[in-house]
């Protein structure tokens, strides 16, 4: 185990503390936001306002996107600037924020500066009356280096707000992403899992050894999400959080989605028989909570309408990493036990496996990370016989969706694609695993590494078993011993990745909350496997 590196030093804030705490201030009482979150009462002073903070997203050597909600219909305008003071700024025209998107918005940047600090601030215009604005909100970000020489770090961790664990005031909140935004990170990949939509919370749960964990509620988080409102709700929640704010403020995010973001262990076609749900249709509560996910994320391929557009895409953060974001839910095929000989649809479907294939050989970047919303040779089932994820338990040779997954690695191994490393979430602990073929039943393929860190702020559970087919040796793991305990009792995970712009080495660190560095590896560039 290596030492941690020391921070990099923070960017100026005081502009975006000062939208931070603008921000907080409307929503020092969540419980006061209506059904719809329209704002507090006493904050409606005729002028519109963008109490749920700023963030921005897909950042890569020139572009961004910038995001904003509002508190009533408004004109959204973006100011970047070099510099905090703003003194030479460039003016960017958003859209006419209403009903429609739920009040969100956001505004593509382009022809930025490569590798620089772009500081940006957002001002909300009445639409009937463009000089009454409201406080403008600032946020920060750093684009892609366009050379080599310049370093890169990133964060991914995922699974917020699950298991009936919300913001709790006595422990600070959602604190890990404090801890976060102190690490200071190029941009955060955010592996899914950004809500628990089947996830009601209450107002206090007692835990096993007798203390209360106290959650801010709301009318949305009160039953499981089946109408649009209530899926908006549901993105909105982690918003009243102010360390969720500050960081939104701070570090650009590359968001992907998995199951809880409609319900558990969901797939296309599926009729629900959970009691709780009046509507069973899961197409259309999918349908549902894409429009929302679209409207609460700045996602470069998917439009805040949420319709002609798609989460899986690659974010181009200069020479040295690109980020292939995968989809393992609106193309999947239905869970079953998952050991059929043949299957073209798989975890991916047909049509993402080709696109993921030509855009890995296109691919000219040192390193190749695959952003997976679910683990490889993870058991993850679905009941007492299905399979929710890839492995099916199953040692021998591929069966199921590990077909598709055979096929990709196979493909990376003969076009001698470098440098390519999953990760992943999804199961609630941290763990790193090592897939050889010398120790596989499928042998066509070149080693890997895959890492999972998660929960960023829900339930920890026990560590999955392996399945041989690929491989997998578990070389790390950190784990509870019993399902569901509490961010009270237990540290939560988030994974940070550091690329060197001299030697182009990776380097990985699972870490826990609380600053404890747990596994550290390291990762030599241009080789096939290692």
């Amino acid at each position: 185990m290596s030492p941690s590196p020391p921070s990099r030093p923070l960017p100026g804030r005081r502009s975006v503390l000062r939208g931070s705490l603008a921000a907080s201030a409307a929503l020092a009482l969540p419980s006061a936001l209506g059904a719809a979150g329209a704002a507090p009462a006493f904050a409606l002073s005729g002028r519109p306002q963008a109490r749920w903070g700023v963030q921005a997203g897909d950042v890569t050597t020139d572009s961004g996107l910038v995001w904003v909600r509002a508190d009533r219909p408004a004109r959204m305008i973006v100011e970047t600037s070099a510099t905090e003071s703003f003194r030479r700024s460039r003016t960017w025209h958003g859209p006419l924020l209403g009903a429609d998107t739920d009040f969100t918005g956001r505004v593509p940047l382009r022809g930025l500066p490569s590798g620089e600090q772009i500081h940006y601030r957002v001002t909300l215009a009445d639409p009937d009356d463009h000089r009454r604005t409201g406080e403008p909100v600032a946020g920060t970000f750093r684009t892609a280096p366009a050379k080599r020489r310049q370093d890169v770090r990133f964060l991914w961790s995922g699974d917020i707000v699950g298991q009936g664990w919300g913001i709790n005031p006595d422990i600070g909140g959602l604190y890990a992403y404090e801890e976060m935004r102190r690490r200071n990170p190029d941009f955060f990949l955010c592996s899914g899992d950004t809500i628990y939509a089947d996830g009601p919370l209450s107002s206090s749960v007692t835990l096993p050894d007798g203390r209360a964990w106290r959650n801010v509620t709301t009318e949305e988080k009160s039953k499981v999400a089946e109408t649009l409102a209530e899926y908006r709700g549901n993105f909105r929640y982690s918003l009243l959080d102010e360390n969720v704010r500050r960081f939104n403020a701070q570090v650009p995010t590359i968001t992907q989605w998995d199951d809880h973001e409609v319900t558990n262990n969901w797939y296309p076609g599926e009729i629900l028989t959970d009691a709780r749900y009046t509507v069973k249709d899961v197409d259309t509560l999918a349908g549902r909570a894409r429009k929302a996910f679209s409207e609460y994320f700045p996602i470069s391929t998917l439009p805040a309408t949420g319709e002609d557009g798609r989460v899986h895409r690659v974010v181009r953060h200069g020479p040295l990493l690109d980020v292939f974001v995968l989809d393992m839910r609106t193309f999947r095929n239905a869970n079953s036990p998952d050991r059929q000989p043949d299957d073209t649809v798989g975890i991916l479907g047909a049509e993402q496996l080709v696109w993921l294939k030509r855009e890995l050989a296109r691919s000219r970047a040192v390193w190749k990370v695959i952003a997976s919303d679910m683990p490889l040779g993870l058991v993850v089932p679905d009941g007492a016989t299905d399979i929710e994820a890839v492995a099916q338990g199953d040692p021998g040779a591929p069966l199921g969706r590990e077909l598709q997954i055979a096929e990709l690695l196979r493909f990376v191994k003969h076009r001698r694609i470098t440098g390519t490393v999953w990760l992943t979430a999804d199961v609630h602990y941290t763990s790193a695993q090592h897939y050889d073929p010398s120790r596989a039943a499928f042998k066509d393929f070149a080693p890997f590494w895959e890492f999972v860190s998660g929960p960023l702020a829900a339930g920890g559970f026990q560590a999955n078993a392996l399945d041989g087919t690929f491989g997998p040796d578990r070389v790390f793991v950190q784990a509870p011993d019993r399902a569901n305990v509490s961010p009270m009792e237990s540290p939560q995970y988030f994974g940070e990745v550091d690329i060197d712009g001299q030697s182009g080495e990776l380097t990985v660190r699972l870490r826990a909350t609380g600053g404890a560095v747990l596994f550290t590896k390291v990762l030599q560039p241009g080789r096939v496997g290692q």
